[in-house]
């Protein structure tokens, strides 16, 4: 496979190397690709936590009794005129 880098990423791979953190630039892909897969794990758990939660809140909407917005918010008030 071939890749193609900017000037810019060729010179952050390279001061990387000269600092001696890195032996080579397939090391840094090594870290870069070790990295990334972490990242697309931990959103695809935030996804799935997200969802888990709504899925949770919708079955408790469906459990309680509806209430209209404008009693939703009166309530508020009323609660915060009593602070």
């Amino acid at each position: 496979m071939m890749i193609s880098l900017t000037p810019e990423q060729e010179l952050f791979i390279k001061s990387k190397i000269a600092t001696g953190k890195y032996q080579s630039t397939e090391e840094i892909f090594e870290v870069a690709f070790k990295l990334l897969e972490e990242y697309e794990q931990a959103k695809s758990a935030w996804a799935m936590s997200v969802r888990d939660k709504i899925q949770a809140a919708i079955d408790v909407s469906s459990q309680e009794p509806a209430i209209d917005g404008e009693s939703f918010v009166s309530g508020i008030l009323d609660r915060l005129k009593g602070v």
